[in-house]
């Protein structure tokens, strides 16, 4: 148990340091592009991460653990993502909300298809 925590905390903070970069690199007027981008991407590991778990029993434990429950739980953010949209919808800027929301969900989704796809 002590083994998979230090997998989870150590892979989370990983992540987290990996999600401020991305602010820090991706700094935005209008668009969080930010938060867009690690949501994608995280999507696309974690699919990635489901599907080697299901090659290999090794991986689906260990690696598992430290690349989805850490890496990505640390990198990702639907609590910044849910912010920044009120945020749009506070401004009146339903558009931006629109794509940002939708843009967010559709390549999410297939992002996360695209990686389990491309290990599977």
């Amino acid at each position: 148990m002590l083994k998979n925590i230090l997998l989870v905390g150590l892979g989370g903070a990983a992540g987290s340091m990996l999600r401020y970069l991305f602010s820090v690199w991706f700094k935005h007027s209008s668009f969080p592009i930010a938060t867009f981008l690690v949501n994608i991407i995280g999507s696309f590991i974690i699919g990635a991460v489901f599907a080697f778990a299901l090659k290999s029993e090794a991986f689906a434990n260990n690696w598992r653990l430290f690349l989805a429950a850490g890496i990505c739980g640390g990198f990702t953010t639907f609590s910044a993502f849910s912010l920044e949209s009120l945020a749009m919808l506070q401004q009146q800027r339903i558009g931006m909300f629109c794509l940002y929301m939708f843009g967010s969900l559709l390549l999410g989704l297939t992002a996360t298809w695209l990686g389990y796809t491309v290990i599977k």
